[in-house]
């Protein structure tokens, strides 16, 4: 049955208008059968359809259209796998076309167009700014420094390529390729069905386990063939599997996070130990969703919006402030009466305005008697012979003899 469906999938395809392409591939979603049928002859690596299966599939990416080119990246994780383990098996004639197939959808995502190379950009989270991994909110208060100000707005980019044409696998070009597959691969996620998840999930466990002890644990029975495998493209996996374990594939995609950072341990990858742990650090909180049929998206804290400025941000009005306190604390000091100097204070004697003369310090004594006793004329008058004492006080510093002043 299933054989029927996949060669009645072929036929009608050949004998399809341009004009009638964009209908057809809305049309793919009605075929429910047919997705586990190609899925079944990727795995079987001696089918007779199999090169007409991945000729089909490459025709669909070449095709341009957006819906054909995902039905056909949703087969890459069991065409990554079946092109692996066959190499691993040493027989490599078996796995001509899917190596075909994988090096055409590479050659068409590495130019644009117009046939010229494409490079890619990437920008570099930053703490300040929310990602999948953090929340700025939670990491306490973001004070804006000067140097956060200086750096406000800036972010880094990182640009990936030109790439260079492949016709043929090597092992020095092999995961080269198979990173930037998966990479596209990545950026239709949401667009993936649960059995592509659940097929990049077997992907990664397999390809991390074969040929260690934890592959005993695991109970597969597959080849046992130790693979070499490059920290980029482990990265790959992890942003896949984080995907797959929010959205319906917790168990699988549990297992198979668990499975890379195990080889990543044994392989002393720093980076994929960093995203890995950084995945299973912020999945401790919060609960998966279980839901194959809702919406996809990954749950992250959502960033609130209303402004929140930290007590301790530098703004103008904070300046400003910072200011008026700072006249209000001098004016305070020299108004309170045990703000004056630790040292000894030559004893001066001004005339005030009745022509009394008097001492230092009783001025401030009359002051506070009088602003105990309410009277607002008191402490007006004291406020002034306080000013008065300190212009005789900036005389004598600089050696000017007041008027009024009796010889010390």
């Amino acid at each position: 049955m299933d054989q029927g469906v996949v060669e009645e999938w072929l036929s009608e395809f050949k004998t399809l208008p341009e004009s009638a392409i964009s209908s057809y591939a809305a049309s793919l979603k009605e075929k429910a059968s047919l997705v586990p049928a190609i899925y079944k002859v990727i795995r079987e690596n001696y089918s007779d359809l199999l090169e007409p299966v991945c000729h089909q599939l490459f025709e669909f990416y070449r095709s341009g259209d957006p819906r054909l080119q995902r039905f056909t990246l949703q087969f890459l994780p069991e065409l990554v796998w079946s092109y692996l383990s066959v190499t691993a098996g040493r027989d490599p004639h078996c796995s001509g076309c899917i190596e075909a197939l994988l090096l055409g959808i590479y050659n068409l995502e590495i130019v644009d167009k117009d046939g010229q190379s494409k490079v890619l950009s990437f920008t570099v989270p930053s703490l300040s700014k929310p990602s999948v991994y953090h929340e700025p909110s939670t990491i306490g208060s973001m004070a804006l420094t000067e140097g956060a100000l200086a750096n406000h707005g800036l972010s880094r980019v990182v640009y990936s390529g030109p790439h260079l044409q492949r016709e043929t696998f090597t092992a020095q070009n092999r995961f080269e390729v198979l990173t930037f597959l998966l990479l596209c691969y990545n950026a239709s996620l949401s667009y993936m069905s649960s059995s592509s998840l659940q097929s990049l999930c077997q992907l990664s466990s397999r390809i991390c386990i074969c040929g260690y002890p934890r592959q005993q644990i695991r109970r597969y029975k597959g080849i046992n063939t130790r693979m070499s495998v490059s920290a980029e493209f482990l990265v790959q996996l992890i942003t896949g599997i984080h995907y797959a374990l929010c959205n319906g594939e917790s168990d699988m995609g549990s297992k198979a996070l668990d499975d890379v950072l195990y080889r990543a341990q044994l392989e002393l990858y720093p980076e994929v130990l960093l995203v890995g742990n950084a995945i299973k650090s912020s999945l401790h909180g919060g609960a998966l969703k279980s839901n194959k049929e809702g919406s996809r998206s990954i749950q992250v804290e959502i960033t609130p919006t209303s402004s929140r400025i930290s007590r301790n941000a530098v703004t103008s009005l904070s300046i400003r402030g910072h200011r008026w306190k700072r006249h209000e604390s001098l004016e305070n000091s020299i108004d309170s009466p045990e703000s004056g100097p630790s040292g000894p204070i030559p004893e001066i004697s001004v005339t005030g305005v009745s022509g009394e003369r008097l001492a230092n310090g009783e001025v401030l004594r009359n002051r506070t008697e009088g602003e105990a006793l309410g009277g607002s004329e008191a402490g007006a008058d004291s406020r002034a012979e306080v000013r008065r004492q300190k212009s005789v006080r900036r005389l004598m510093e600089d050696g000017v003899s007041p008027a009024g002043r009796v010889p010390y």
